[in-house]
């Protein structure tokens, strides 16, 4: 577990955010409602698409109980997940190494701007970084996600002139 502390002023009534302590660790299966609770909530704030959580909860209970289909961090403060990353893997054979992708990135409302993603992302820049068969970070937004696009940028992550195509078979 990385622990992790913000404190932030000229936010509140009195001009001051009080300190926010919480810790980022690799999910577990008890953590699997509350995230698959963000990602029906990440897609609807971010795409207006309702998903159904009776095939959400599932698909996250997979990724949880497989660690080679992904790995998920989540941020915690006081005993509650307050914000989540998903890391799923691309090989490339340009590379000769494996993209981490970051996926269902979500923090919850009332900590957002408080540094829980940077710590996140900083966990994953960390964990990354030193393994000889990472090649690198990506990840997808939604295109009209300009806040996120800020935020991502001020990381050091850069846009590429590729485009995300999709075909999506139904179940």
């Amino acid at each position: 577990m990385t622990p992790c502390w913000e404190s932030f002023a000229n936010s509140g009534a009195g001009g001051y955010t009080p300190r926010i302590e919480f810790v980022i660790r690799q999910s577990k299966l008890a953590d699997r409602d509350v995230i698959a609770a963000f990602n029906v909530a990440l897609a609807l704030e971010t795409e207006n698409l309702r998903l159904d959580p009776a095939v959400v909860r599932p698909g996250v209970e997979a990724v949880l109980r497989d660690p080679a289909r992904g790995i998920y961090f989540v941020a915690e403060n006081q005993g509650a997940v307050i914000g989540q990353v998903l890391i799923t893997y691309e090989w490339s054979d340009w590379r000769n190494g494996s993209f981490w992708w970051l996926q269902s990135v979500y923090v919850q409302k009332e900590f957002r701007a408080r540094g829980v993603f940077k710590a996140l992302f900083g966990h994953v820049v960390a964990q990354a970084a030193p393994q000889k068969n990472v090649c690198g970070l990506r990840l997808y937004m939604e295109e009209e996600n300009h806040r996120a696009r800020e935020v991502y940028h001020r990381l050091g992550l850069n846009e590429t002139r590729y485009q995300v195509f999709e075909r999506i078979f139904p179940r």
